[in-house]
């Protein structure tokens, strides 16, 4: 008898503990004996801004194209070849308005320089190899490199005016 009214008397005393004041329980929370901190990390943000949208109008480029002046008038029969060209040969990777395996062309004109889009047509591998944004441009685009098209001089400068009607 005398271990039944202990027994009862250690269940009474465990129902009154466990059933302390939960209100202040809600209001702890559970912790790991840690007590909180009052400081507030500020982390500052950096913005990145992709190769692909760079801009950077001094560097040529590495391959043959060294020195190219473009006439203040688009060749309107330039621009319909180099955009056959383009639809033949370069869709499978670009899209002109959109990242597609490749980057998007629009404004390519108010990024790069002239030199450095024909290099790149005509010369993708050196590029990827030596050239720094074009370095950068394939670890962006997931190192799918640009496949040389083999194009000449003059497919490549078509599809340049093309470029410089995509706004």
């Amino acid at each position: 008898m005398k271990k039944a009214i202990n027994l009862l008397i250690v269940l009474f005393i465990s129902l009154l503990i466990s059933c302390g004041d939960k209100d202040a329980k809600k209001k702890d929370g559970f912790s790991y004996g840690k007590k909180p901190t009052t400081e507030t990390k500020t982390s500052t943000q950096t913005e990145t801004i992709l190769p692909s949208e760079s801009i950077d109008l001094t560097n040529k480029g590495i391959g043959p194209i060294t020195s190219l002046e473009l006439p203040a008038e688009i060749d309107k029969e330039m621009v319909a070849h180099g955009k056959e060209i383009y639809a033949k040969l370069c869709t499978a990777c670009h899209r002109p308005d959109r990242k597609f395996i490749g980057p998007a062309q629009n404004g390519i004109m108010t990024r790069r320089t002239p030199e450095w889009v024909m290099n790149m047509i005509l010369n993708p591998e050196e590029m990827i190899q030596k050239d720094p944004l074009a370095k950068a441009l394939l670890i962006e685009f997931n190192s799918a490199p640009m496949a040389n098209q083999n194009l000449s001089q003059e497919d490549a400068r078509a599809v340049l005016e093309y470029f410089r009607t995509l706004k």
